[in-house]
């Protein structure tokens, strides 16, 4: 097994599975988001946090930070819905879970938490970050982790195209959230030519002037560069042959179902930049100010630099970026 510590937990309020997945402490107090959302089986759950743990061990590492990677995953019934009580009920489970490993894990938003979220975790745990700025913390980190995309597709259209300038070029943006939402509007603010979907038809509001169109159109578009935002899994052995792009750097975490995947992403000669670099930014962002206490701005140069690693990452002959990335990122952890 390689991670350090799993704990799975019956939450005493809530009576939901509570699920803490800690890759590394190699480099120091493990972090990683807290996400709330439905899975077939809380097995499929404890998948999801041991995937997304080890992926942010690599995050941490590549981004420079002082940091390894953890998860935190409340796997929720299908169908299941919670009320206002019932959902600090689970926070406040998520809370003492953390609190029980006395400063080795951190933890911040993922899918179906935010920065309020945080705050009611820090009434369990001081080890919350992403708080509101109100209550002392940095903020929403969705606007940081889509300056780090942006830092991205600059480096991926300099090594493709021979130009980091994002003017001209054609992106597909799938999935609207809040980092997507943020990453059209930069895309659009530097006149590149935009697609953009989600399978919510009432995110189509926030498209702005960029085509609408389904899912599936703008998985397969032919663009220069997708960006996927949404959730994961997205890249197969199915999918691959259909792809249209000629490079792919987006924020959804584990994108490719399988290592294997970035193989055939390779042989078709798609540039794929590694998910858990692309979207380090706010997670970058957030631990540099509200654990490490940086300055704003020591903090966002962070984020810039993730441009650099990543042309170094694309650079590196003789692999994937895939294994480029993840070889670099054990070498630092090693202390190499």
């Amino acid at each position: 097994m390689e991670h350090e510590n799993i704990v799975i937990r019956r939450g005493t309020r809530s009576r939901l599975p509570i699920i803490v997945a800690v890759h590394s402490t190699a480099l120091g107090q493990a972090i990683g988001g807290c996400r709330l959302a439905h899975y077939p089986h809380w097995r499929d759950g404890l998948t999801d946090a041991l995937r997304l743990s080890a992926a942010m061990s690599d995050k941490a590492a590549l981004a420079g930070l002082p940091n390894g990677g953890g998860k935190t995953v409340v796997a929720l019934p299908p169908g299941r819905t919670l009320d206002q009580a019932e959902r600090r009920d689970v926070l406040y489970d998520v809370g003492d879970v953390i609190a029980s490993l006395d400063g080795g894990y951190a933890t911040g938003p993922d899918v179906g938490t935010g920065p309020d979220d945080m705050v009611t975790i820090a009434e369990r745990t001081p080890y919350a970050f992403c708080r509101p700025v109100s209550a002392g913390g940095s903020g929403d980190s969705s606007v940081h982790t889509a300056a780090g995309v942006l830092a991205a597709p600059r480096a991926v259209c300099a090594e493709r195209f021979g130009s980091p300038d994002l003017g001209g070029r054609s992106f597909a943006v799938l999935g609207l959230g809040r980092v997507g939402t943020h990453v059209l509007r930069l895309l659009a603010q530097e006149k590149a030519t935009l697609v953009a979907a989600d399978i919510d038809e009432s995110r189509r509001a926030d498209a702005g002037d960029a085509t609408w169109v389904t899912p599936q159109e703008c998985l397969t578009a032919d663009v220069d560069v997708l960006v996927p935002s949404a959730l994961g899994g997205l890249f197969t052995p199915a999918t691959v042959p259909h792809l249209r792009c000629a490079a792919i750097a987006g924020p959804a975490n584990n994108q490719l179902d399988e290592p294997a995947t970035a193989a055939l992403l390779h042989d078709r000669g798609i540039l794929w930049a590694p998910d858990f670099v692309v979207s380090a930014g706010g997670i970058i962002h957030a631990t540099a100010v509200e654990l490490h206490h940086e300055t704003s701005e020591q903090a966002g140069a962070r984020v810039e630099a993730i441009a650099g690693t990543l042309t170094e990452i694309l650079r590196t002959t003789g692999s994937t970026p895939l294994a480029a990335a993840r070889a670099k990122a054990r070498r630092r952890m090693m202390g190499e």
